[in-house]
């Protein structure tokens, strides 16, 4: 597989509304979402949509690690899903705010309100249509793959700008609040 190069905040594709992909589901676009795998893998991230590799199609892919789950949150199979088309819909107006960064931003943190609770489907790379629902971080990280897909990033999103800090400096940002 190939290690894609990485879009970052500023690059107008991050800004755009993503295509949708045709099915069927193509090899071409099976090899992308292995690509972004990879890609994702090598750069320690937990998600990557085809955005940020400089692809304007409607493509996410995660991993959710055990040890990033939320206390109380379903453990999800650690094996990494591609979702083509994905969409999601809130199971309740309950929002959760959490601690989120990005590829595309390296370096900052901040703090994010996401639903915490949501439905989410798709197609997987066989073509087969994918229907979960997902709590707590899982909700996070689809949530933040799929705003990738409408031109929206994680800083859109926050409510309170003085919750932004760079890896580095973030002990002061938890300091804080704890």
């Amino acid at each position: 597989m190939a290690l894609l190069d990485l879009a970052y905040m500023g690059h107008p594709i991050l800004r755009k509304d993503a295509r949708p992909i045709e099915t069927p589901i193509t090899d071409e676009t099976r090899r992308l979402a292995a690509d972004m795998l990879d890609t994702m893998a090598a750069n320690e991230g937990v998600g990557l949509a085809a955005p940020q590799v400089h692809q304007g199609l409607r493509l996410i892919v995660f991993l959710l690690p055990g040890a990033r789950l939320e206390p109380g949150e379903e453990a999800a199979e650690e094996v990494p899903t591609a979702l083509v088309n994905p969409v999601f819909e809130p199971m309740s107006a309950e929002l959760a705010h959490g601690l989120e960064g990005c590829l595309s931003i390296p370096g900052l943190r901040g703090i994010v309100p996401r639903f915490r609770h949501i439905r989410y489907r798709g197609l997987a790379l066989d073509g087969t249509p994918v229907e979960r629902e997902a709590t707590g971080f899982h909700a996070r990280v689809v949530q933040h793959e799929i705003d990738h897909l409408d031109g929206v990033l994680f800083l859109d999103r926050m409510t309170d700008l003085r919750s932004l800090a760079f890896e580095s400096e973030l002990h002061h940002l938890l300091d804080e609040s704890a």
